[in-house]
């Protein structure tokens, strides 16, 4: 496959997985939203969605890799690293076009929500309004979770090991299906059961983090938050931003490590 092909095929592939993914966070948490509240489960199946669409998309072209650490597993496994900048570069470009794209498509529920008193604060705020000030005095605003991830409690050690683990699980269950050999992606069963996957780490694993497990997918929308004007949106979190960025990439290249051990 081409460079042209690759870049293209990652930039569409990335916008629509964050366009899905990022869509269902704004979705549960947004007021306004006809599917606010709709919990976790909702946001586990929603990004599983997210990701069976975007890999049937973009796998004629690139063969879907949609994230850096797949990109980096795969340069680790194969020993080629020729085409890695052409995948990182439509990969965070496809993120942050996507993220833009949630904000187009939710943008009176952002205006609404974010001009509340009961969510951003002032008088006759109510626990949330205290909530969401406290994150702010963290660094994370108070819409932040529909762009990128966020610990529960914040313990670098905890939720950088938490990061790799999800990934190493991702990039095991895709290395195993032969992602991309013979530049033929996943393929239609390949992209389902990833896309299950996906919701198991997000079921399973997702509490502690909130599943980053792709370093484009947190960075660009985190970028994009840090960009877009929204009232009261508080701040973007980038001291913790280098843990869903450092720890797919630690994964991803444990994966690989240990797949060329245990099954080439």
């Amino acid at each position: 496959m081409s460079s042209s092909d690759i870049f293209i095929g990652e930039t569409i592939g990335t916008a629509i997985l964050i366009l899905l993914g990022g869509g269902v966070c704004a979705a549960v948490t947004l007021k306004a939203s006809k599917a606010r509240n709709a919990g976790w489960l909702a946001i586990a199946f929603g990004w599983g969605f997210a990701v069976m669409t975007a890999v049937y998309i973009a796998g004629p072209l690139s063969g879907a890799h949609l994230n850096p650490a797949v990109t980096v597993a795969l340069a680790v496994k194969d020993g080629d690293w020729s085409n890695v900048p052409t995948y990182f570069a439509g990969e965070f470009l496809g993120a942050m076009i996507g993220a833009a794209l949630v904000w187009v498509a939710y943008y009176g529920q952002f205006q609404a929500h974010l001009t509340d008193k009961e969510i951003v604060g002032g008088p006759g705020a109510q626990s949330t309004a205290a909530k969401s000030v406290e994150a702010q005095e963290k660094g994370a605003g108070p819409v932040l979770g529909v762009f990128s991830t966020g610990p529960e409690i914040r313990h670098t050690v905890q939720n950088l090991a938490t990061e790799i683990i999800g990934t190493v699980v991702l990039l095991l269950a895709v290395l195993t299906q032969g992602l991309n050999d013979a530049g033929n992606g996943l393929g239609v069963l390949g992209g389902l059961i990833t896309a299950l996957v996906v919701v198991s780490i997000g079921l399973s694993l997702g509490g502690p983090t909130g599943y980053a497990i792709n370093p484009a997918r947190d960075l660009g929308p985190r970028i994009v938050h840090a960009l877009l004007p929204l009232p009261n949106k508080g701040g973007s979190d980038w001291s913790y931003a280098w843990i869903p960025v450092v720890g797919p990439l630690i994964g991803g290249a444990l994966a690989a490590g240990i797949y060329n051990v245990a099954f080439a």
